[in-house]
């Protein structure tokens, strides 16, 4: 059971980290924090690319890979 454990907790440091990255890498829609710090002197252009589009899936799938890994941690840490 240590060894689910320790996987688990190693699991979430890294895609904590990782999912931390990815959102960094987002672009910034305006309107926010982003202008002030010149992130409002991007181009208008609405239409998104598919890396943008691909940044976006990538990042959901880490997003739900670390809610699993808190879920599966939190049922780990009660049961054992």
């Amino acid at each position: 059971m240590d060894v689910l454990r320790i996987s688990l907790q190693v699991l979430l440091a890294l895609t904590s980290l990782f999912l931390t990255l990815l959102i960094l890498m987002h672009k910034g829609k305006g309107g926010g924090l982003s202008d002030m710090f010149g992130g409002g002197m991007s181009s208008s252009l609405s239409g998104s690319s598919m890396a943008e589009r691909n940044l976006n899936r990538f990042t959901v799938a880490v997003a739900l890979s670390w809610a699993v890994s808190v879920i599966l941690l939190g049922v780990v840490q009660r049961f054992a």
